[in-house]
């Protein structure tokens, strides 16, 4: 099974030049995709900072995170607490310099099998860890 972290679904949402399409037609195939539930939360946030830098509009950010909402609600991303990871998490990341958040998404990924991410700090460990990683 596969693991999305924060960095790829925003990529995807935010339609980031450098692979968006790929991420949808990844997910498209490939679903139902996990994740923690810190991913709304992580998305939020950059869209807030998309928002402050005027780069997108208060309205079309608000859709957007609609957008990401209806992919937990449809099923096609399934959030499992964090909480269940957070010990590993912790360990991870005291142990190679990463934030916790970015842990977890590692944590979640030894359990279920394949990360799928855009931040190369974070894929780098996760191999390290032996987590198969797909770098969009």
């Amino acid at each position: 099974m596969i693991v999305i972290d924060a960095s790829t679904l925003a990529k995807y949402v935010l339609k980031e030049v450098g692979g968006w399409r790929d991420i949808y037609e990844f997910i498209r195939v490939n679903k139902p995709i996990y994740s923690v539930g810190l991913i709304i939360k992580e998305v939020a946030n950059a869209l807030w900072k998309y928002v402050k830098r005027q780069v997108i509009s208060d309205y079309i950010a608000r859709e957007l995170l609609n957008a990401v909402i209806e992919l937990v609600d449809t099923g096609v991303i399934v959030l499992e607490p964090e909480e269940q990871y957070m010990s590993d998490a912790f360990m991870i990341s005291l142990r190679n310099g990463i934030t916790v958040y970015d842990s977890l998404y590692i944590a979640q990924a030894l359990k279920r099998g394949t990360l799928l991410t855009s931040d190369r700090e974070q894929a780098s460990v996760a191999r390290r860890l032996g987590v198969s990683v797909i770098l969009m």
